[in-house]
Parts: structure tokens; C-alpha cells; sequence
């Protein structure tokens, strides 16, 4: 059970990221006037999903707040790179974002210096 507070960490992290992500596609780019780019970001904020990501935020830190009393922050702390592993592998199926060999690689270290952390 002490680690289902480490993935709710992550996977509300992950939604919130993916959500404001999906938000900011459907509302395009960000205006050019001081006073467009105002309003735009007014709208983007009072959006329902962007509210839920901020949301999510707040619930991942009140999970990560009891996963912090049952493990030292060194041993837990290494898992919220799973965060970077997750985002990407989400952009490239939901967003068809370019997967390089270079994001391959550094994917691949992120996992095995997560497993190597959270072994010492």
C-alpha cells in the first residue's frame, strides 16, 4: 500500500500534464498583444479541465505528503522520474510527438537509474 501513494503521486502528475497539454492544443497558439495573450491565458485557466489539472496537482502533493511518511525522500523521490518516462511515451501514442533514438536512450537511463536509486 505504501507505494500506491508513490503511483497516485505520478499518475496524477501525469494527468494533469496530459490534460493541459490536450487543453492548450484545442486553443491554439498563444497571441501576439499583451492584452490577447491576457485573455487567452484567463480562458485557458477557468477551463474545466485545466481546473482538474490544477486539481490533480494539489492530490498528487497530498500523495506524495503520505508517501513521504513511509519512505526516506532519497529512496522515493528517484521514482518521480517516472514522470519524464510516462509523458513521453503518452506524447508520442496521443500526440504522435517524434520518438528519436536519443529519447530512447535517455528513457532507457531514466529507468535504470530509477531502479538503481530506489535499490540504495
Amino acid at each position: 500500500m505504501n507505494y500506491f501513494y508513490i503511483f497516485l503521486t505520478i499518475a496524477f502528475t501525469v494527468f494533469g500534464q496530459i490534460a493541459i497539454k490536450i487543453q492548450v492544443m484545442q486553443a491554439g497558439a498563444l497571441p501576439d498583444a499583451a492584452l490577447d495573450k491576457i485573455i487567452f491565458l484567463i480562458r485557458l485557466l477557468l477551463n474545466p479541465w485545466i481546473i482538474s489539472a490544477f486539481a490533480a496537482a494539489f492530490l498528487a502533493s497530498i500523495c506524495w505528503m503520505a508517501a513521504m511518511t513511509k519512505f526516506s525522500l532519497s529512496h522515493a523521490y528517484p521514482f518521480m522520474s517516472l514522470n519524464f518516462v510516462i509523458v513521453l511515451l503518452l506524447g508520442v501514442w496521443l500526440f504522435h510527438e517524434p520518438l528519436s533514438m536519443a529519447k530512447i536512450i535517455g528513457v532507457s537511463l531514466i529507468c535504470i537509474g530509477t531502479i538503481v536509486a530506489a535499490q540504495g
